[in-house]
């Protein structure tokens, strides 16, 4: 198991482990469960916690017994992959693979061009000297600013202390791209299989067979408002009409009551004086 002869009562799991016998890899099952999980801030990304709080577990209820692939510490949020695919699992997260990682950063302060630049370049960190592969301004808003990283590397707490090191603390981290994979709008604490052109996308770039037993129906892609213009006809052929203003029922006031002429006091007779 692994490497070294498993004694009486050692447990194993062949979806994360490597377990021989007679020198001869155990088969796994033909299908395997690939699940795509928004993951929450707060929500630990491990199958139990001793503290009790909230896992992955709790949110991706399956029968299978999937494990994350990677790190994403309980303050981060964002794409986390769950599957019983160890081979897979060992490339995505191996560093010899260098398979990408894309996060978004909401850091305190504006950080400069020469940061951008030193980011790039490289940061020794406990004498392990990193660097990103990528790294730019998205917006900046009154909390402070919106960065992109692309790093190949996995480490624990990577992209805050890469920040923290040039005085920009993080304030919010969310993971949106790993490998060929993309969060996309996939709500915050919802989960999904992957789709074909996902696996497809994997395949391409792990050069491992994969073999999914469930697969999602392909992610609809949002048009921009502009494009979702429709003709005059058919908006006027959903929209209710509007009454012209000649159909719109019109207020009649009620007839003024009818008015008897004054009498006409140049014509009345006047009366005689002294009774002539």
């Amino acid at each position: 198991m692994d490497g070294r002869i498993a004694k009486l009562g050692d447990s194993a799991d062949p979806a994360v482990q490597v377990i021989t016998v007679d020198n001869k890899k155990l088969k796994l099952p033909e299908a395997h469960t690939y699940v795509i999980l928004n993951k929450p801030r707060g929500v630990v990304a491990t199958l139990s916690d001793p503290e009790g709080r909230r896992t992955v577990r709790d949110l991706v209820p399956l029968p299978q017994r999937i494990y994350p692939v990677g790190r994403l510490d309980v303050d981060s949020e964002g794409l986390l992959l769950l599957t019983d695919d160890g081979d897979l699992t060992q490339h995505l997260t191996h560093p010899r693979y260098e398979h990408p990682r894309i996060y978004r950063a909401l850091v305190a302060g504006k950080p400069t061009s020469e940061d951008l630049a030193r980011w790039k370049r490289g940061i020794e960190l406990d004498g392990h000297f990193t660097r990103c592969d990528n790294v730019k301004i998205d917006n900046t808003t009154p909390e402070g600013t919106w960065l992109t990283f692309v790093v190949h590397e996995g480490r624990y707490h990577l992209i805050r202390r890469l920040t923290e090191a040039l005085g920009y603390p993080t304030l919010r981290l969310i993971r949106v791209g790993m490998g060929g994979l993309r969060l996309g709008d996939l709500p915050p604490g919802q989960w999904r299989y992957l789709t074909n052109e996902e696996i497809l996308a994997l395949e391409r770039q792990t050069g491992l067979r994969l073999k999914p037993g469930v697969v999602a129906e392909p992610v609809p892609e949002k048009k921009p408002a502009a494009t979702q213009s429709k003709p005059a006809e058919s908006q006027a052929a959903q929209k209710p009409e509007r009454p012209s203003r000649e159909e719109k029922p019109r207020r009649t006031a009620s007839p003024a009551p009818e008015r008897r002429p004054a009498p006409d006091r140049t014509s009345r007779p006047s009366r005689s004086k002294g009774g002539k």
